[in-house]
């Protein structure tokens, strides 16, 4: 009979890492992931298809910085915080001195702030986060070249307010006493004392 109670329990422990397991890979907030990902993509396609089909550029702009500070606004304010825990902002002090704030959320007592985050939930936030600013990227060289000036500042505008929560998240993450230039320095010595190391054993 004990072995049978001792079945029972280590079946109820495997079901509950699973039910954990299964809980880490739900989307929790299938609201803040969809506009998460809406209004930096409609800014995009927006672009993409003025454009392509030539409308009125002036509706096309308009419509592009509403979306593209909709989207500052709710990354910002919302999604960070719900979907990845963090959240950054700047205040200005007693002083006068504008002082920039990086926060991430506090753990509870029994589970630790990496678990209660969902990981479906975090790769929509990085993923979102990381490829769109990139793009905008991407579309301020193609009209370089192509001479599409009135266009640059448009392109410009999602460079800026996309890389600028990009820039707030990354500090977030890494932690703000952060020198994001002597953490990247730091990175590629190590490769390439890899490489070093690895051209060193094969000679």
């Amino acid at each position: 009979m004990r072995v049978d109670s001792r079945d029972d329990d280590d079946v109820s422990l495997f079901d509950a890492e699973e039910d954990s397991a299964a809980r880490k890979n739900k989307v929790k907030h299938p609201v803040a992931s969809f506009f998460h990902l809406f209004f930096r993509v409609s800014a995009l396609l927006v672009y993409l298809l003025c454009g392509l089909f030539g409308g009125s550029f002036i509706a096309c702009m308009v419509t592009i910085i509403l979306l593209l500070s909709c989207d500052f606004w709710t990354v910002k304010n919302v999604t960070g915080r719900l979907l990845v825990g963090l959240r950054w902002w700047n205040q200005v002090d007693d002083d006068g001195k504008s002082r920039w704030v990086f926060e991430s959320r506090k753990a509870n007592e029994n589970q630790s702030s990496a678990s209660q985050i969902s990981n479906a939930e975090s790769r929509i936030f990085w993923l979102g986060l990381i490829i769109c600013p990139i793009l905008w990227v991407i579309f301020a060289f193609s009209t370089l070249i192509s001479f599409k000036i009135k266009w640059l500042a448009v392109v410009i505008l999602g460079v800026v307010l996309q890389g600028a929560n990009l820039y707030g998240y990354v500090r977030c993450k890494m932690g703000a006493k952060t020198n994001l230039r002597s953490m990247a320095t730091n990175y590629f010595g190590r490769q390439f004392l890899k490489q070093a190391l690895t051209k060193q054993e094969e000679s």
